[in-house]
């Protein structure tokens, strides 16, 4: 199953609202990310970054597919605010090295 390395940058001062919004996500997206083929999404925090590793089927299909999830969109605009925007993500390529 394939994994992905994302890195994404919070906002100095974010850090204790950004983990109280993540200590519990609505069953609505969970769902709708399950059906997307995401099997686990994993998010780690030192300092303002944040590392997430994501187990999914097929990472385009189902970034294709959560465009239309209305829970998804409602999430990303809750989260959006805590995130660094002059951060570029995209920026940023982790390739797996070596796994034990």
């Amino acid at each position: 199953m394939p994994r992905i390395a994302l890195r994404t940058r919070l906002k100095p001062g974010a850090e204790e609202a950004y983990e109280r919004e993540h200590a519990t996500i609505p069953a609505e997206l969970e769902a709708d990310m399950r059906e997307a083929g995401v099997r686990s999404w994993t998010i780690w925090r030192d300092g303002l970054d944040l590392f997430h590793v994501v187990e999914v089927d097929d990472w385009a299909a189902m970034q294709e597919r959560m465009r239309d999830s209305a829970a998804d969109q409602a999430w990303q605009s809750r989260m959006n605010r805590f995130l660094d925007r002059d951060f570029d993500p995209s920026a940023i390529r982790l390739r797996e090295v070596w796994k034990m």
